[in-house]
């Protein structure tokens, strides 16, 4: 592995540092404990959360958020696992956040309790009940006729015109916050939708209400354009190479020891038929570092972090929708930290996790991500100009059937795989005529800016909806 890098992060500054015997405390009437859920854990009233939420109902005009919106929770699932061809998919807590969900299970529709309530509407507005209580997010058409997990609450508003209010309140920092100090348990944190119904709500006027739900409007039309764009993409390249032609029966096979050549891989798995198959099809291919300028990750550092930071980028946060709450990372002055920021354009590719999640998954940078520290878990990519457009070498690399188990199978290590900058160098990304390259090259880098512009969007509304929340505590009314 890389060696440890030393001159990245600056310590805390005296005033960010929490020493270790630092207590919080507090002093509470009795009679906090007899409104609503009686809560006894200190933490509970300690919260900042409990805090916004008091100086909410101190005000007038608001609303318990039941009023505005239903909550259901479907039960926990039995699940009875049948063939893709014969199932509808299943999507887990961590896919339902992913900008193109790659389903692993399907489930019996005839032998799944509730089955129609654990669909999802597009639009519909989703809550996390457990894990991370109350990150949210929107259903859109890649989750469309996918079981989505009882995890997530749904929220089903009463009046559409309140629809945008309603997700910006449940986005914002406040609205977290309220929620993470609703949240029970010890190991596995859980939230109630009888929790999330007795929240309070500012009321807002019709004005305001109507430029929420224009902003959660174009949300979803940008990220429904990105998973268009990046199907098409996939479908171009998939057509112009044709099936892959498999041996009738993959359960075993045979590799001569003469092919074991350079990396000399003993596992099953690299040397696996679907592989093969796909190689037949390559009539032209150039290795990744004919076509690049460099193809590198970062070494390891030690971290500090602080609001006086800049924000960092983990593999997690960077192939997830509308990640909320980015840290900022604490940098030295000597501008050392600038090897960790990238350039839009490049290509950044997950190189570790395990190999039917984020380990392999790549995206294109936009400007966006100008100014961001990225994680040295992330492979840096650069193409090489006049040679390949990034757009099609991303489809090239990470296409599920005629690119990814190509890439994937490089992965080593057992309970974190890995991914090393030398073997994803040489990589062979198949060459196509030039007008179809181009197609595919336009549709994916269309997808990667809308993709990007649409968790952009709902960044602004989040902080729209923090000052409007900030406002109507301070004094302000919301109805003017």
């Amino acid at each position: 592995m890389a060696s440890r890098a030393r001159l990245i992060p600056t310590r805390p500054k005296p005033s960010e540092q929490v020493t270790w015997h630092t207590v919080k405390s507090g002093v509470f009437s009795s009679a906090e404990l007899a409104i609503g859920q009686r809560r006894m854990e200190a933490e509970s009233y300690l919260s900042s959360g409990y805090g916004v939420r008091r100086a909410i109902e101190g005000r007038r005009d608001w609303v318990p958020f039941g009023k505005l919106a239903g909550l259901s929770a479907p039960p926990r699932i039995k699940q009875i696992f049948v063939s893709r061809e014969f199932g509808v998919p299943y999507l887990n807590t961590s896919q339902v956040f992913e900008t193109r969900p790659a389903p692993r299970k399907f489930l019996a529709t005839g032998k799944t309790s509730k089955a129609k309530d654990r669909l999802a509407a597009e639009g519909t507005i989703l809550v996390m009940a457990s894990a991370s209580p109350g990150r949210s997010t929107l259903v859109t058409a890649a989750h469309e006729g996918s079981f989505i997990s009882h995890h997530f609450m749904r929220v089903a508003p009463r009046d559409d015109s309140r629809a945008g209010w309603i997700y910006g309140f449940l986005r914002s920092p406040q609205g977290q916050q309220m929620m993470s100090g609703s949240q029970y348990a010890s190991i596995i944190r859980h939230i109630e939708p009888h929790h999330v119904a007795a929240l309070p709500v500012p009321c807002v006027s019709d004005e305001i209400a109507l430029r929420f739900t224009e902003r959660v409007s174009e949300v979803r039309r940008l990220r429904n354009r990105a998973f268009e764009l990046a199907e098409y993409a996939d479908r171009l390249f998939e057509d112009a190479l044709g099936p892959i032609v498999l041996p009738q029966s993959t359960s075993g096979f045979s590799v001569n020891s003469s092919e074991l050549t350079g990396r000399r891989r003993l596992e099953a798995t690299f040397h696996s038929p679907v592989a093969a198959g796909i190689s037949r099809l390559f009539k032209r291919s150039d290795r990744l570092s004919d076509i690049t300028e460099r193809v590198w990750w970062m070494p390891r550092f030690r971290r500090f972090y602080g609001e006086s930071g800049i924000p960092y980028m983990s593999a997690d946060e960077l192939f997830t929708v509308s990640p909320q709450g980015l840290k900022k990372i604490l940098v030295g002055g000597d501008e050392s930290y600038a090897q960790y920021l990238v350039n839009p354009g490049w290509i950044v590719m997950a190189c570790s996790g395990q190999v039917y999640g984020t380990n392999g998954q790549a995206t294109l940078v936009t400007e966006r991500h100008k100014n961001m520290f990225f994680s040295h878990d992330l492979i840096r990519i650069i193409p090489k100009d006049g040679a390949v457009r990034a757009g099609y070498m991303l489809t090239a690399l990470t296409h599920r059937t005629h690119g990814r188990p190509l890439l994937i199978r490089e992965a080593y290590g057992t309970s974190i795989p890995h991914l090393d900058p030398g073997d994803v160098a040489n990589f062979p990304v198949v060459r196509l005529d030039s007008a179809i390259e181009e197609r595919i090259a336009d549709a994916a880098e269309e997808s990667a800016i809308a993709r990007f512009e649409a968790d952009a969007c709902e960044v602004e509304l989040s902080k729209e909806a923090g000052k409007l929340i900030d406002c109507f505590i301070s004094g302000e009314s919301l109805l003017a």
